[in-house]
């Protein structure tokens, strides 16, 4: 049999139990009864890797239904079934739903199962070439991100603190694939490689920037975008770092038209947390600085926000604690600044450590010395692992 699941979805049971008596002994088979029960499905058991859509049923057509599946989970391979050799229907299906494949009933059972795995081996393809495109954008980003580090310190504590932000964030927006929202925003700063390390020193403490170090600033975006649109196939998260300092109603740059929901959701989320970041590193904490945030009106989406402030809510969960160097693990959030014992900053507050940086401070100890205790907030599931 195989493994990978196939997910039907009619409103005529008899039809529902017809495909599953021919198909259970070579696939992984699930039914719905209708388009609530298949939305229900994919929620609760997806992803399917083929996803078989009836065009005409009650309360919500197959076009939609199927649309509805493409951004859930795009990676399913979709596939529309009618009674009806309607070629508008079938234009309408492919256009909306991007639909792999298009059948009319009645389908022979050989030819179902050539669409299958046909639909399967789509999906597959699809995977592979997703895997290494995010293997690949791990070791650009790696390499990337090791160049501003030591370039750029403060740019990449900026990145470092805000990444499971933003990421939490656009998971609570329901967007699933959060990895290219965090890997938007350690990439964020990466415009910053050519930028004086004075200016986000300025930034930080609040100091008037001169007119040309506000160029410099306003200039990164595009110069991180440019860097990263010149890898194949990443042009989505080179627009996620242009549009970063774009403004929900429309000011600021990149200076076009573009405004509101037409901003990627990535630059809207990242646009926020780099805010709210830049205002706790001034020493707001964290009421403070969203009641800042909350009177900037028209600078902000309202629905980012909202998404935020329960992402800053969940953070009530984690636990406070003080630890010993050799305590740290991967994902706790530094709540103090981690200083050497000559009072050199070694690492912001509000980075979430990551495998390397722990191997940096364990490095650094051993040659400056690290003060002790450290201040840390733990995830609650490595609560849960402890």
């Amino acid at each position: 049999m195989n493994d990978y699941k196939i997910l039907f979805v009619d409103d005529d049971l008899n039809i529902l139990q017809g495909f599953k008596r021919t198909l259970r002994k070579k696939f992984c088979v699930d039914t719905a009864s209708g388009p609530v029960e298949g939305m229900k499905a994919i929620n609760e058991k997806g992803p399917y890797a083929v996803v078989v859509a009836d065009l005409k049923m009650p309360e919500m057509n197959g076009v939609e239904f199927l649309s509805r599946v493409r951004n859930l989970f795009p990676d399913s391979v979709r596939i529309m079934l009618t009674g009806q050799a309607d070629l508008i229907s079938a234009v309408e299906a492919i256009n909306a739903g991007n639909v792999f494949r298009f059948l009319t009933k009645p389908c022979y059972p050989v030819n179902l199962e050539r669409a299958l795995n046909d639909g399967i081996k789509q999906y597959r393809l699809i995977r592979a070439e997703k895997e290494i495109l995010e293997d690949t954008v791990r070791g650009i980003t790696q390499v990337l991100t090791d160049i501003l580090g030591s370039t750029n310190e403060l740019a990449m504590g900026r990145a470092t603190r805000i990444k499971h932000l933003v990421r939490d964030t656009a998971a609570r927006l329901g967007e699933t694939d959060v990895w290219f929202y965090e890997t938007g925003a350690l990439l964020s700063q990466v415009g910053c490689i050519t930028l004086p390390p004075s200016v986000l020193e300025k930034l930080k403490t609040g100091e008037r920037l001169q007119s040309q170090e506000i160029v410099l600033f306003a200039r990164h975006p595009e110069s991180g975008s440019r860097m990263i649109s010149m890898i194949p196939r990443l042009e989505n998260l080179a627009s996620m770092i242009a549009y970063q300092e774009k403004l929900y109603d429309g000011r600021g740059v990149p200076l076009d038209e573009v405004e509101g929901k037409d901003i990627p959701l990535g630059s809207r989320i990242l646009k926020l947390i780099l805010d709210y970041d830049l205002l706790m590193s001034r020493g707001y904490d964290v009421r403070g600085a969203m009641e800042k945030i909350l009177i900037r009106k028209g600078r902000y989406d309202p629905d980012v926000i909202r998404a935020f402030v329960e992402v800053l809510q969940t953070q009530e969960q984690y636990e406070h604690k003080q630890i010993r160097l050799a305590e740290l693990t991967p994902y706790m959030v530094i709540t103090e600044e981690i200083r050497s014992l000559s009072g050199r900053l070694l690492l912001q507050k509000g980075s979430e450590l990551s495998p390397s940086q722990i191997e940096k401070l364990v490095s650094l100890d051993k040659s400056l010395g690290v003060k002790h205790p450290i201040s840390v907030l733990i995830p609650p599931q490595a609560l849960r692992k402890g």
